[in-house]
């Protein structure tokens, strides 16, 4: 089924103690819409600057990924440039330029208002919330949020998750948005505020689902290598709901496998800086990594 993806498309400067890489595409709906179109035709929802490389929109388009909803306008791209240390679980923002994103209004093509499947991917709540005002009759929207719009966008998250049917967010997210240090007995208090699902990211530890079935704990793939982590979370949200959208049946049909598909789809893209790597990966290398943490996690 068709599947829309709303993120940013940006420009990420990033530098490990070993490498530093300018530039780079990123952007949490280039990661998602990459790793969705492993699985599904995913239609982007964005805005560019016109100093953003053709490059980049050839590699999209060979991804399967319709351009067709990401709009370019005069100025900058968003522009992130950012320090990871030794560990790489620690990273530091040495600098963030809005440029054309800063007073973008998203709107949808008409073609892509049917879109049944929807990946509102890390962006200002309403600006996610006024992507749903436009849908006609979507079957399951997935949310991604951060601690940023807790701290200055509350009143428009909490609109927002009423209206979702997932939310994602990372443990510390969870801690701040419902004051519970605990992820398990954080998750009524999540699925309080309108999800019916929700998934609690934990980086290299893998990730939690609560829903009517009860908890699902999900293991990240262990790497023995980490290039650069920018973007994992994202390429996780958008491989899971891009294999629920091929699937197109029952949520809770898929929902576990579709999570063991992003946890893959995640630790290719930890493998290389920004997409580097996870643009050079196959649907043959996903599934044999999915049928390895498999047989890692088969009692």
């Amino acid at each position: 089924m068709s599947l829309l993806v709303f993120g940013s498309t940006a420009l990420d400067s990033i530098a490990t103690p070993k490498k530093k890489n300018p530039r780079l595409l990123g952007g949490s709906g280039s990661h998602a819409a990459v790793a969705a179109s492993f699985f599904a035709a995913p239609k982007l929802i964005g805005v560019v600057g016109t100093d953003f490389p053709r490059k980049y929109i050839s590699l999209l388009e060979r991804h399967r990924v319709n351009l067709k909803g990401l709009k370019v306008r005069e100025g900058k791209t968003f522009h992130w440039a950012g320090e990871y240390e030794v560990n790489m679980n620690n990273r530091r923002t040495l600098s963030t330029e809005l440029g054309v994103v800063e007073g973008y209004s998203p709107v949808l093509p008409a073609a892509h208002r049917k879109a049944k499947y929807v990946l509102l991917a890390n962006n200002p709540p309403g600006a996610q919330e006024a992507i749903i005002e436009q849908l006609d009759k979507p079957k399951f929207i997935v949310a991604d949020t951060m601690d940023l719009w807790m701290n200055v966008a509350m009143n428009d998250l909490c609109s927002l998750l009423r209206r979702v049917d997932m939310l994602v967010l990372n443990d510390s997210e969870s801690r701040q948005l419902t004051g519970d240090d605990n992820v398990v007995s954080a998750m009524p208090k999540l699925h309080k505020l309108g999800p019916r699902y929700v998934i609690v990211k934990k980086g290299e530890h893998g990730s939690i689902l609560s829903s009517r079935r009860g908890l699902f704990v999900a293991p990240a793939f262990p790497l023995a290598k980490v290039e650069d982590p920018t973007g994992a979370g994202d390429s996780f949200v958008g491989a899971m709901t891009g294999y629920l959208a091929k699937t197109g049946g029952p949520i809770d049909a898929s929902i576990r496998r579709a999570i063991l598909y992003g946890s893959v789809v995640a630790s290719f893209c930890c493998e290389g800086f920004g997409l580097s790597r996870t643009t050079k990966t196959t649907r043959t290398e996903i599934n044999q990594r999915l049928r390895a943490l498999e047989k890692m996690t088969r009692v």
